[in-house]
């Protein structure tokens, strides 16, 4: 890691982040208004090249408000064949940086056919059912303790923040849990109706592993889930990743609203 660090510290300077934001499929263009250092993934050492289509694959340094932030254009996922431990390197990247607030926002299926395409939901509470932990394997002392506690992981404070900032722009914010599956198939309807029978509002193939991560590395969370789609067996329609980044195209743009308020009182 610490190759890692000297690299963006050579290019950035003495920038440090004070907070992340991890930009999901399609919603690239939040930093669109934005000014600051680029840094390909491919160029970093550690870093995977982004390969799914929506995501930009580059950081960007910037300030916001007169906060510093470091944002992930896309991010890497367990279903393009990287492990958990590389998946989740760059939160443990930023927390070295100085980071202890992240945002993880993503692209997500609804599980109830009152959460329709177009809504945005505060992720409360995950499952995980990606059959592994990113926490496995050698632990380090300076990131965070071996067994960390998983109560409250997703910040109430930045939840707070967040449903105030929703209403002030007049926008309407849900609140639920988000299941993690690996993907890259999209569930079944079977496994739909378990997911919703389970609790589940909605589901994914990322940000659970990144929010764990987060979370062992004692930084403050905020989810957000676009909705995207109906899970299988809730509409007519196939899920279809074309449909996902489109609708993220389109709703997106409500999500870079709110985001932009909301992290402007980090």
């Amino acid at each position: 890691m610490r190759k890692t660090i000297d690299f963006i510290k050579n290019k950035t300077g003495d920038f440090k982040p004070e907070s992340a934001i991890v930009l999901g499929s399609g919603l690239g263009a939040f930093c669109d208004s934005l000014e600051g250092i680029k840094i390909p993934y491919a160029d970093i050492p550690g870093f995977a090249p982004s390969t799914v289509k929506g995501h930009r694959g580059e950081l960007l340094f910037c300030e916001i408000n007169s906060k510093k932030f470091v944002i992930m254009q896309g991010r890497f996922h367990f279903y393009e064949g990287h492990p958990l431990s590389v998946t989740t390197y760059p939160v443990k990247v930023f927390k070295k940086l100085g980071v202890d607030k992240i945002v993880l926002t993503n692209a997500a299926g609804s599980l109830r056919k009152d959460l329709p395409p177009g809504s945005i939901m505060a992720i409360s509470d995950h499952i995980n059912f990606m059959g592994s932990n990113p926490l496995i394997g050698k632990n380090d002392e300076t990131l965070g303790t071996r067994f960390p506690d998983m109560n409250n992981l997703y910040s109430k404070r930045l939840r707070e923040i967040l449903f105030s900032c929703a209403q002030k722009l007049g926008i309407d914010l849900r609140e639920g849990v988000y299941c993690a599956l690996t993907g890259p198939s999209y569930e079944t309807p079977a496994e739909v109706k378990m997911l919703a029978l389970l609790g589940g509002s909605a589901t994914g193939m990322s940000t659970v592993p990144e929010a764990i991560v987060a979370k062992y590395c004692s930084m403050e969370v905020l989810g957000i889930s676009l909705i995207t789609n109906y899970a299988a067996g809730l509409s007519d329609i196939a899920p279809n990743h074309k449909e996902v980044v489109e609708m993220g195209r389109i709703a997106g743009a409500k999500l870079t609203e709110l985001l932009m308020e909301t992290v402007k009182l980090f």
